[in-house]
């Protein structure tokens, strides 16, 4: 089965088409969304509907951070990010409100973990920023295999045999063989607002018969996205971020 990963969509509708499009064309028959669904972006409520649709259906989705944010739980961002929930919060119907207040900290598929942050601390959404941090979220679960979010760039690390987490940098569009007798964590990168200098949507498809995870970058109409984040009077800089991918 071919499983298709999302995360950090921040209400990015053109980011989301762009991937779930790109995802169908390599005939993905499952969905998994890590997380921060809105947040940034102009298209909350399309971005929570299209997700909403596709849980229907069977996909598997967490709450991040922006998520709990938009419903005034915790102090989960900060400076122009506040406006953005605050904006947010307002705009999204009761119903897409209840959407997100009902999504899990984790979903655990058989050996496989899903989670917006580390699996070490997930309430507290810490992000997984080198191999230390790689370790503390490996070792805190049995699973072979866990998907993580929220770094907004995409990493692959996996537990040595002397206990120490290892790094590696992906190739977008490469297979990478990631067989269960380790246990690997991957960072699938941002859909919406990717910050590694590179304005394409970030994701990541993972094949559970080949045991295979492949990173990918998709091109999307980020110019229009990044006028309807002006048109709707947000900051400039979640603009900017679109523009350059910082």
């Amino acid at each position: 089965m071919l499983v298709a990963i999302l995360s950090d969509i921040h209400a990015n509708r053109e980011a989301l088409d762009a991937c779930l499009r790109h995802a169908k064309e390599r005939g993905a028959e499952q969905y998994a969304f890590l997380g921060d669904l809105v947040g940034y972006g102009a298209d909350p409520g399309a971005v929570i509907d299209r997700v909403q649709e596709l849980a229907a259906a069977g996909a598997w989705v967490v709450v991040g951070n922006h998520d709990r944010g938009v419903l005034g739980e915790g102090d989960a961002t900060d400076g122009d990010a506040k406006v953005a929930v605050a904006w947010t919060r307002e705009v999204l119907s009761a119903s897409q409100h209840q959407f997100l207040d009902g999504l899990p900290l984790t979903a655990r598929v058989e050996r496989l973990l899903l989670v917006h942050s580390s699996a070490s601390k997930p309430h507290e959404f810490p992000y997984v920023r080198g191999s230390e941090a790689a370790r503390e979220s490996l070792k805190a679960t049995d699973a072979t295999h866990t998907f993580v979010g929220h770094m907004h760039e995409q990493r692959l690390y996996y537990l040595g045999a002397d206990a120490r987490a290892y790094t590696f940098v992906p190739t977008p569009g490469v297979a990478i063989p990631v067989a269960p007798h380790r246990r690997w964590l991957v960072v699938v990168g941002s859909v919406g607002q990717p910050r590694d200098r590179d304005n394409t949507a970030a994701y990541v498809t993972f094949d559970t018969s080949k045991r295979q995870v492949a990173f990918h970058r998709v091109p999307y109409d980020w110019e229009h996205a990044a006028a309807r984040i002006r048109k709707a009077g947000l900051p400039d800089f979640f603009a900017q971020r679109l523009e350059h991918g910082i």
